[in-house]
């Protein structure tokens, strides 16, 4: 098996080298240098593209928003944003920019390296309460619930295919789906089945984004 080629981008030493500590001693990754803001992780990426970035969102020069949309634009690697900050507008300028996954920096190492591996194979990643964060913002401020963004086209599918799909951006499970909709679990998962399949997405994650925010990550 390959290794995982990451670069880290973040303006606090302490943050890099600690990152770079965990993947160091791990013989699944290969990190192939660090950065202290988004314009010298571009720079590194061009002479050595890595597989996946991980990008601290609040750095100088170039932050980790900007720089995530200049590398997905120009096919560098997949961006795994890191942040200390529950902030519902990052979130979403994040994912609009094209990050495949968004963490909070009170991560455990085995977690971290989790993380890594799902965005490096293709897998959309985001903390639950940044999914619930997110589903907040763009919320109608009624009653009804969580709303859709503007990207998303509610076309080709049933009445029961949308309460599926807003039920998973609200961050609900299987079994809660279930409950709440009075079908069974095995139900609710070939529904989630059919639905990753029409809109070619890969996790019930990827679906809640491109739900809330109207893009496919």
């Amino acid at each position: 098996m390959e290794k995982i080629k990451v670069i880290i981008a973040d303006d606090s030493d302490f943050v890099r080298d600690g990152m770079r500590i965990i993947l160091d001693v791990d013989a699944d990754f290969e990190v192939l240098g660090c950065a202290k803001n988004g314009r010298e992780a571009i720079g590194l990426a061009e002479k050595t593209p890595p597989d996946v970035f991980l990008m601290d969102i609040q750095m100088p020069e170039m932050d980790g928003i900007e720089a995530t949309k200049y590398i997905v634009e120009h096919h560098l690697g997949k961006v795994l944003i890191l942040t200390t900050f529950d902030d519902d507008e990052l979130v979403k300028e994040a994912l609009k920019s094209g990050a495949k996954g968004y963490l909070i920096k009170n991560h455990t190492p085995d977690h971290l390296k989790q993380m890594i591996k799902s965005v490096a194979n293709g897998t959309g990643v985001m903390e639950d309460s940044i999914l619930e964060t997110l589903a907040g913002s763009v919320d109608s401020g009624k009653n009804t619930g969580t709303s859709p963004g503007s990207g998303f086209s509610p076309e080709g599918y049933t009445e029961r295919e949308l309460d599926i799909i807003k039920a998973v951006s609200e961050g609900l499970s299987n079994k809660e789906i279930a409950a709440k909709l009075f079908i069974s679990e095995g139900t609710v998962k070939n529904y989630i089945t059919s639905i990753l399949s029409k809109e070619n997405i890969s996790h019930r994650t990827a679906l809640a984004v491109y739900y809330l925010t109207g893009r496919k990550s």
